[in-house]
């Protein structure tokens, strides 16, 4: 999608570590008009009507999957990070490592929720190593529900993450995937 890969380029910043810092339109200041052209082109992708439920990971997914989920009039849930008082009932968790806070978080969603049957989309707004992906995937499966696919704004294709989900199955369209990032120099996966 050149209009995200325009903006990441321009606006973007690659941190020591790898990190690409693209906080002030995507995850942190959330321009919410280019998240609508990002549903648009998951639409393009993903047969909306084949898709019950879109679901993502707290927090910074939240806002995509919403914008996703309002656009193409679908319920959205998210996993939480930690069980609150108000979650009753059986959850289903995925325990992952996150790459962003260097340490391992169950992710959890309740079974009021997600449902046998339930065709679910998962968005989320940015994917290092592919681990909160696979997560809420491994949740999918434990609902008992069916995986139409997953769609990522921006890939970190140098991590392998999406290519392992890839490779496992999963239907992966991500709209920016970054090969390669040095401060000064991103370069895109071509196709």
């Amino acid at each position: 999608m050149q209009e995200l890969k325009a903006r990441i380029l321009q606006e973007g910043t690659v941190l020591p570590g790898g990190i690409i810092k693209v906080d002030g339109f995507l995850n942190h200041r959330v321009d919410t008009v280019l998240l609508d052209h990002i549903a648009e082109e998951f639409g393009r992708r993903f047969d909306m009507n084949a898709v019950d439920v879109v679901l993502t990971a707290e927090a910074s997914g939240i806002a995509l999957a919403a914008i996703v989920a309002q656009r193409f009039g679908k319920p959205m849930i998210f996993a939480k990070k930690a069980k609150s008082d108000n979650i009753e009932g059986g959850l289903y968790q995925s325990e992952i490592f996150s790459y962003t806070y260097k340490k391992k978080v169950t992710l959890l969603v309740s079974q009021e929720w997600l449902h046998d049957g339930d065709r679910v989309l998962i968005v989320d707004d940015f994917m290092a190593n592919g681990e909160a992906v696979r997560g809420l995937c491994d949740i999918v499966s434990a609902a008992g529900a069916e995986l139409v696919g997953v769609g990522c704004a921006v890939e970190k294709g140098f991590q392998g993450g999406g290519d392992r989900l890839r490779a496992s199955g999963v239907n992966l369209h991500s709209l920016a995937v970054i090969d390669s990032a040095e401060p000064g120099n991103i370069v895109f996966r071509e196709g």
